[in-house]
């Protein structure tokens, strides 16, 4: 990630925290593309990142940052993968790190945060309700919450650059991006947008296409309502924990974005997930987290709209691994545990 270093905010090497984050493959898709009609599908592979997730590259840049100005501490409210990215990037620093997350979240999110020494607090309710938590406890620490800061933006960005690279500085037709706290769509719009201004692509753009579920769509509900900012989603529920955010921080620049580039957004449903992350191991040899089957729905239903053609050249962002969403299982009628 960071051969794009000139075109992201830390200023002294001294201060860059890595774990080799970036530079994830973009695998060009056969079984899925086939059983979606489509001439071609690739698939942004996140799941290679330190932590098995697309949180690595804005963590990695705002830990970053903020040691270079001074930080110790930091704190985040997170639905999992970005607490344990938080945790393992703070641990590599020698700073401390606070986490927040939903007390159902899947034990092993709350196991790996703690493995890397961080102080974690199981939180009843939403990634939400985590952070008005966090706020009461007010410490010494440097918040890291989705998009309020500027860095963790800054670092997302680089799955546009790549993908812009890895296409040979062209832009696909399309990006399918998951979304909860809506990072990615604003990282990758940010990207082709600074990639033209230094010369290194064209001005054509990938239309941004932001994949919900029925259980929380705040972003749909904005776009198809044609608001100007997102309202809250009532009683958010949904089993792809990523997704689970009734009120992104950053909703007037989630819009503009998915707008500009003339994508849209679709929500999905709930009770397709699984399948959908069968079919995609049986197609392609890989075991991805829910949020991505949920993506890859989105593509499905595009396509049977109309939006998304079967001969265009679209990205899938496989935002993180599966190993930790198993279904619960009883253990001689214990409490479950995740698998």
């Amino acid at each position: 990630m960071w051969r794009y270093a000139e075109l992201l905010p830390v200023r002294s090497w001294s201060s860059v925290v890595s774990l080799g984050e970036g530079w994830t493959p973009m695998l060009s898709s056969r079984g899925l593309a086939r059983n979606l009609g489509m001439q071609r599908v690739f698939i942004k592979d996140e799941s290679r990142n330190p932590t098995f997730s697309f949180k690595d590259r804005g963590l990695c840049v705002a830990i970053s940052k903020h040691i270079e100005l001074g930080a110790v501490s930091f704190a985040l409210p997170s639905a999992g993968n970005a607490a344990v990215s938080m945790c393992a990037y703070c641990a590599a620093a020698g700073v401390r790190a606070h986490v927040f997350m939903p007390a159902d979240t899947p034990p092993v999110f709350f196991r790996e945060c703690e493995m890397y020494g961080a102080e974690t607090m199981r939180v009843p309710g939403t990634i939400a309700d985590c952070g008005t938590r966090m706020k009461k406890l007010a410490g010494d620490w440097v918040d890291l919450s989705t998009t309020r800061e500027p860095y963790r933006v800054e670092g997302k960005k680089t799955i546009g650059f790549e993908i812009s690279e890895q296409l040979g500085w062209n832009a696909p037709d399309a990006v399918i991006c998951p979304t909860g706290g809506g990072t990615a769509i604003v990282g990758i719009w940010k990207a082709f947008n600074e990639l033209e201004e230094i010369g290194l692509a064209g001005n054509k753009r990938p239309r941004l296409y932001a994949i919900q579920t029925e259980g929380c769509a705040p972003v749909v509900r904005a776009i198809e309502n044609g608001q100007d900012d997102i309202e809250l989603w009532q009683e958010c529920r949904t089993r792809a924990l990523g997704l689970r955010v009734p009120k992104p921080f950053a909703g007037q620049l989630i819009l503009r974005a998915i707008r500009e580039s003339g994508g849209s957004a679709l929500s999905v449903s709930e009770s397709a997930i699984d399948s959908m992350r069968d079919a995609v191991a049986r197609a392609e040899g890989l075991n991805v987290c829910p949020e991505t089957a949920v993506a890859c729905l989105g593509l499905k239903r595009l396509i049977e709209l109309g939006k998304v053609q079967t001969d265009e050249n679209v990205v899938v962002l496989n935002t993180g691994a599966g190993y930790r969403y198993s279904t619960s299982i009883s253990v001689n009628g214990r409490n479950p545990v995740y698998l």
